[in-house]
């Protein structure tokens, strides 16, 4: 089995800042990209940021330059720094990993639950 638990949304006003977190576990061998994606009311889910095992990341528009997406790999754990936030950033936030695990050997997607985040004008 491997769960994805994601951590540290929240409500906060416009300009403000909040940190996303998202812990892999169970039986992993490996874990490539990891990323984060988003969903608001009556929208469809989009990409938010991805990152390789290697560090190599990429943006979305939307949030370049507020977004930061880091990994720690001994911790199996993603993380997003969110700065200067807008009200368009409210949705879901789901973590997202290509996870291979031990048995049987081979890449998967898992999701995080998702984790509410509200910003306020």
């Amino acid at each position: 089995q491997v769960r994805m638990v994601e951590s540290g949304g929240g409500l906060v006003q416009a300009g403000g800042s909040l940190r996303l977190s998202c812990v892999a576990s169970g039986s992993i061998a490996d874990i490539n990209d990891m990323g984060w994606y988003r969903q608001a009311p009556g929208k469809q889910r989009e990409l938010v940021a991805t990152i390789t095992s290697g560090g190599s990341t990429n943006y979305a528009d939307s949030v370049k330059g507020r977004f930061t997406i880091s990994r720690d790999n001994t911790r199996n754990t993603v993380y997003l720094q969110m700065n200067n936030v807008r009200p368009e950033d409210t949705a879901v936030y789901y973590c997202n990993a290509k996870i291979i695990r031990l048995f049987p050997r081979k890449q998967d997607d898992y999701w995080g639950q998702g984790t509410q985040v509200t910003v306020s004008s």
